[in-house]
């Protein structure tokens, strides 16, 4: 029996608290707001410590969502899961990605193989002087089965995305840390939201078996060997736990989607792209057109990050010596781009900062396709 149904609509945004295109889609019916479990954005932020553009745009989805859910806004957060990442750079567009889920008891008629399903959870809040440490790495593991669990996955392979919020450091966190007595991972926002990031991906390749050892605070941002090839981690200012979420497939939902990955060894790595496409049934025949099947891109998400090393395929890049512009402005412009190219469209979902999740200046890169009505296989 299958006993769950996912829905995934993209919705391009005029700012980070424009909701018109969600709104006009609930007053069509074409969205069931009570049914909403994960809203993913792209916003026009810069994507640092100070990008308040993310903070702005959960503010505005949460307040539109409170009068439809008979809930304050306040307490939609903990009905919905929400991840912002701020930075459009280059051609990338802003959107939201809404994620809807309901049950599918009478939704058996025709399908077989495994479908789309998602699952959230959340940790507990973290001290300051957690944060990038092992309790992270521990506690995300953890959220991490709980979100396979509720998107009904058992095995591992099946999930091909987990995206996760986390939270980072500022001056005021730093400064409770040392009044208790306690020393954070650093003293830097901005380092801290690295660590974070970093953390939290290999809570994520502990929770899905993919890495061996075992893993302590040394190894963060130390052993970028041990990585996830399905993480993509996002830290922000406006949170202080991690929120999880598991995409992948399985027999229980009906769900006319589908989802499957790949992963990007450097930032010029369009084989993987046209891989994680293909995975899903999606085939190039011309790399200036979308593509063309019996089923219909979605939406890709995608990790980005500057090589550490400071070259790519023997070449130098200047994005970690560049004062100017961060370096994950740079490597969010360039996947983004190259993504775009491909695929056809520019409201893809490319965040920065891949600290563990893929090899070191690489990522995953995961699509989700729709199948059409002769799609049923």
């Amino acid at each position: 029996m299958r006993t769950k149904s996912v829905d995934v609509v993209r919705i391009s945004t005029k700012g980070p608290g424009d909701v018109s295109g969600l709104l006009s889609l609930i007053e069509q019916g074409r969205i069931d707001p009570k049914s909403i479990v994960a809203i993913l954005g792209k916003t026009e932020g810069n994507g640092g410590v100070n990008d308040f553009t993310r903070e702005f745009a959960v503010s505005a989805l949460r307040t539109t969502l409170a009068p439809y859910l008979d809930l304050p806004p306040h307490r939609v957060e903990q009905r919905i899961a929400f991840v912002m990442s701020g930075g459009t750079e280059g051609v990338l567009s802003p959107h939201i990605t809404v994620f809807t889920r309901d049950g599918a008891a009478n939704h058996d008629s025709g399908i077989s193989g495994k479908r789309l399903s998602i699952g959230m959870a959340q940790t507990r809040d973290f001290l300051p002087e957690e944060i990038g440490r092992d309790v992270q790495i521990r506690e995300t593991a953890r959220a991490v089965a709980a979100a396979m669990a509720d998107a009904g996955i058992v095995d591992p392979q099946d999930v091909h995305f987990v995206q996760i919020k986390c939270p980072l450091l500022t001056s005021d966190r730093i400064e409770a840390a040392v009044a208790r007595g306690h020393e954070t991972v650093t003293n830097s926002a901005y380092g801290s939201m690295a660590y974070s990031r970093g953390a939290s991906a290999l809570g994520v390749a502990v929770a899905l078996g993919e890495v061996e050892s075992e893993i302590d605070d040394e190894h963060v941002l130390r052993r970028f060997d041990l990585f996830s090839s399905v993480a993509s981690t996002s830290a922000g200012i406006e949170l202080m736990h991690n929120v999880v979420i598991v995409l992948g497939n399985t027999t229980s939902s009906s769900a006319p989607f589908e989802i499957g990955h790949a992963v990007m060894n450097d930032a010029i790595d369009s084989t993987a792209v046209i891989d994680a496409l293909k995975s899903v049934g999606l085939h190039i025949d011309d790399a200036s057109k979308p593509p063309t099947a019996s089923r219909q891109l979605v939406n890709i998400f995608a990790k980005a990050e500057a090589a550490p090393n400071g070259s790519i395929r023997g070449f130098r890049h200047i994005m970690l010596e560049d004062t100017d512009i961060s370096s994950t402005r740079h490597a969010r412009a360039a996947v983004g781009g190259l993504i775009s190219g491909l695929s056809g469209t520019s409201a893809v979902y490319v965040s920065g900062g891949a600290e563990h999740q893929g090899p070191p200046g690489g990522g995953p890169v995961a699509v989700i396709a729709r199948l059409l009505a002769n799609g049923s296989d």
